[in-house]
Parts: structure tokens; C-alpha cells; sequence
């Protein structure tokens, strides 16, 4: 069973603000409507590098929110003079092509006397009113429509995306209504990075810029091996971005939706690595807020890295939250009742749980509580009761459920303490040990119907504590020693007197 859809990409620390709307024309193929990501991520293919925002469709072409970067130097397709436009000879066809026949050539997909055979019989079929280049090359078998994929997510960036003094923009990884986010390459020390931008509709923002900002610093704080790390957060012209290390990989919600589920072993040995990021988190007294399947970044060797801390908060920083009191911040699927709440003083608790709801997620296949709506999913978390993730999957052992049962208590001091003591049991579970702080919870009640229920299957009678109680003196065995010791008694004084 596929999971189901977000109902909310993101409950945002941002103010709401309205999508970022599709491509209504695609330049490339003649299509209309944009997709989430390139092709080329939803192929099939080879694993890439995700990002580290919500996959919200990308920008069009047209779309005024969009990045704009100076072309490089092209390959001379077309020739001098010549146009290749689109219909009415545009400029932007134009330089579309150009672009386009350059990286062609450049990838060794076609030679460039190949490319302007080519431009040529685009021009003849742009005068129809009909074909775009990327159609006339692959009807030509240049390019397939996986590399044309690839192509068009290099020629977007290229055509959208800010080039930034010091790195080279190499394609567009995703976007989401707060950003989007960029592969470059870092010149100075050759090596890829990941590059957030923050949208022009809210470069003048004082509220989200400084909110970007402060994302940039609070990931800076933080040296884990399993949490995506900063390098630098900047402005470039009117556009401020944020670089991070670049992972290639996919995510653990790419893998439910693929797998259906983890099985139990592999879903330990990732949530340990990144309960040991948020140790590390919470030990320079910072809380994520937001952990989830898509927040969680997985390479090909098989380490988690934590991503995204948009919404993360030192817990001392008194005015944000006085200032956030009251209001959700979160993900419906995942976000603990605290945080629904709005209450002030959210801690580590606030993130064991949504590390528990994640980790129900990975072993079961479905979300812990589901709904029409967001609203309905809160309340769920608010109210409901889990249904235990060993009853979802038989196959679970008891020990995984005990843990995500206290994980998810609806009351932060019923949860473990902090990610010390959580780890202690998962890796006792990962060990096929029974945890040892998260035990089943009896009831005294519990424990004398179970007594009564033994003695039954017994054939033993209970205790009636109606009737009163007989004395030692009434036992028989006793009887029979006293009325011997009396006798003996008598038999000695006789002999005395005789």
C-alpha cells in the first residue's frame, strides 16, 4: 500500500503564502504543466540527490518568481544571424536553443554539425507553427528522453538559477513555496554543494529573510556525521541563499513509497543514526521541530544524514517563543500534540515523538494517524489511540512497538526523558534484547484478574475474605500434637507419683 499523499506539504514557520505555480508551457517539449522534479529523479534511474525542501512543482518558465542567471558563452549553434526560434522568432527561443545545442554538444550527445542540421529543421518546422529542437533531436535519435530529462534540468538552472560568486550552478535538485534548491559546484575547493535560495516574492520579506538566516546559523552550530552540514549562508544581489553539503542519495520517504516499508532491522539502524543526530542537537540546546521520512537523507553506503532545519529553535531563545506560542508548527502526519498545542516550552520530547511517528511510518507502511484533513490528523494525535505498530505489521518483533508505544506518549513526561535513554533501548531492540526503559504498563487490576483467571484453570477456589478466618489452633494437625503433649504429660505425672 503506497502511503498516502501529504494533506499539508507543511504546517511553515513562515506566514502563509501562496504556491509557486507551474509551468503552463514546457520549452522544451512543447508540453504544458510542470512537474515536481526533473524527469530524470522519477525515472527510476540511478539514485540523486533530493532536496532538502518540500517537492512542490517548479517554477515555469514565465513563472515572475523566477531566479534569472546570464547565459555562458555558447557553442555557435545557431549560426551567426540566424534565428532558431519558436514561433515569431523570439528572443527567448533563441536563446532556449542556444543553450540547449550547447550543453548537447558539450556532453558528446551530437556533433555540432549534427545539433545545426538540426536548428535547421526546427526553423523549417518552427514556420509550421509546430516542432521545438528538443523534439527534432530526439526524432533524429540524438538525445533520449531520459537524457533530455537531464538536459532540462541543467538548462533550467542555467536560465533560472542566480549564479553565486564562487560556485557554478550544475541543475535545479527541487522547490517548495520558501525556496528552492540548487546543485553547484564549489570552485574555490572543487568539491558539490547543495545551494537553498530563497524566493524574489520575499527578498524584501525582513521577517523571512531573517528567518533564512537564522536557519543558516542554527545548522551552523551543528558537526554531526549524520546531519547535513552548513558551509555558508550569503547574499548575492537581490537574492540570499544558504550552502550546505550536497548528499547523493534519496530519502526515507522515497523508500517507503518504493518499498512500502523497511524491514525492522534496517529501520533501526537508521533511526539510531539519526536519534544520535538529535543527541547531538539537543546537547547545544536545539530542538528540529519538523523530523519526518523526507527530512531524512539516505547515501548509497547506508547513512541517514538529517536534513532541513527551517524550522529548528534553540529552547533558549524565550522571545520566539512567546512570540510562536499558540500556533502549530509542524508536519500533520508527524508533529507531537505539544507542538499542536503551542505550547511555549517545546523540548527534546516534542522531537522523540516525531521520530517515533517516523519510525511507525518505516515499519508499517502507513502513517500513525490519517485523515480528510489536517485538522482531522491533529486531532487524531491529540486524542486518538495508536494502534500498535505490532498489530499493523505481526511480523514486528514486541520490543520495536514497546519502544514507539513510549516514543509517542500523548504526554511528554510519559516519553523517554531525551535521546540518551531512547537510544539505550533501540539499540537494545537492534540487539534482539528487550528494551529496558520501555516496559508494558500493568494495572494492579490487571495483575489480580490474571490471578483469578490461574487459579480457575487451576480448579482452585478463591479466597472468599467474606468468611472468617479459621485459627492455627483449628488446624487438625495441631489438634492431634497438643492432645499428645497432654497425654505424655499425664503418663510422666503418674509415673512420678507411683
Amino acid at each position: 500500500m503506497k502511503p498516502p499523499a501529504p494533506v499539508s506539504a507543511m504546517i511553515m514557520a513562515y506566514p502563509t503564502a501562496r504556491p509557486t505555480p507551474t509551468a503552463p508551457h514546457d520549452p522544451l517539449t512543447g508540453s504544458g504543466g510542470g512537474s515536481s522534479l526533473p524527469a530524470a529523479d522519477s525515472a527510476g534511474s540511478a539514485p540523486t540527490a533530493r532536496s532538502m525542501s518540500e517537492h512542490a512543482p517548479q517554477p515555469g518558465p514565465s513563472d515572475p518568481d523566477r531566479i534569472q542567471m546570464p547565459d555562458e558563452t555558447p557553442v555557435p549553434v545557431p549560426r551567426s544571424g540566424e534565428s532558431s526560434s519558436g514561433s515569431g522568432g523570439t528572443k527567448s527561443g533563441s536563446s532556449l536553443d542556444t543553450i540547449l545545442g550547447r550543453l548537447v554538444v558539450e556532453q558528446g550527445l551530437a556533433t555540432n554539425e549534427e545539433v545545426q542540421r538540426a536548428v535547421e529543421s526546427r526553423r523549417s518546422a518552427a514556420d509550421a507553427g509546430q516542432k521545438s529542437l528538443a523534439q527534432i533531436l530526439i526524432e533524429s535519435d540524438f538525445i533520449t528522453e531520459r537524457q533530455l530529462a537531464r538536459l532540462k534540468s541543467q538548462l533550467e538552472a542555467e536560465r533560472s538559477g542566480q549564479q553565486i560568486p564562487g560556485y557554478r550552478i550544475l541543475g535545479k535538485l527541487g522547490a517548495g513555496a520558501m525556496a528552492s534548491v540548487y546543485k553547484a559546484k564549489q570552485l574555490s575547493l572543487d568539491r558539490m554543494v547543495a545551494i537553498k535560495v530563497l524566493p524574489r516574492k520575499f527578498s524584501q520579506n525582513a521577517e523571512f529573510i531573517a528567518r533564512f538566516y537564522a536557519e543558516g546559523r542554527i545548522a551552523a552550530q551543528l558537526n554531526h556525521p549524520n546531519i547535513v552540514q552548513a558551509y555558508d549562508v550569503g547574499q548575492a544581489g537581490e537574492f540570499h541563499y544558504f550552502v550546505m553539503e550536497y548528499v547523493e542519495g534519496t530519502t526515507v520517504y522515497d523508500q517507503i513509497v518504493r518499498h512500502k516499508r523497511f524491514k525492522e532491522d534496517e529501520a533501526l539502524d537508521i533511526i539510531i543514526q539519526v536519534a544520535e543526530a538529535l543527541e547531538h542537537a539537543h546537547a547545544k540546546g536545539l530542538i528540529h521541530r519538523d523530523v519526518k521520512p523526507k527530512n531524512i537523507m539516505l547515501t548509497p553506503q547506508g547513512v541517514a544524514k538529517l536534513a532541513d532545519m527551517g524550522l529548528a529553535r534553540a529552547m533558549s531563545d524565550k522571545e520566539a517563543a512567546e512570540a510562536e506560542e499558540g500556533k502549530a508548527y509542524g508536519t500533520p502526519y508527524y508533529i507531537s500534540p505539544e507542538q499542536i498545542r503551542g505550547v511555549k516550552d517545546v523540548g527534546p520530547q516534542a522531537d522523540i515523538y516525531s521520530l517515533g511517528a517516523t519510525l511507525y511510518h518505516m515499519v508499517t507502511g502507513a502513517v500513525p494517524f490519517d485523515g480528510k484533513s489536517p485538522s482531522s490528523v491533529m486531532h487524531k494525535h491529540l486524542k486518538a489511540e495508536l494502534v500498535p505498530a505490532d498489530h499493523v505489521n505481526p511480523k514486528l518483533g514486541p520490543g520495536i512497538g514497546q519502544v514507539i508505544d513510549k516514543m509517542m506518549a500523548k504526554d511528554p513526561r510519559e516519553r523517554y526523558r531525551d535521546c540518551t535513554d531512547l537510544l539505550t533501548d533501540l539499540r537494545a531492540v537492534r540487539r534482539g534484547e528487550p528494551p529496558v526503559i520501555a516496559r508494558p504498563t500493568v494495572e494492579v487490576q490487571d495483575l489480580t484478574t490474571l490471578a483469578q483467571a490461574e487459579q480457575t484453570a487451576q480448579g482452585e477456589i478463591p479466597e472468599d475474605k467474606t468468611r472468617p478466618q479459621i485459627s492455627i489452633a483449628g488446624h487438625p494437625l495441631v489438634q492431634g500434637l497438643i492432645i499428645l503433649f497432654i497425654v505424655s504429660l499425664v503418663i510422666n505425672i503418674i509415673q512420678l507419683w507411683l
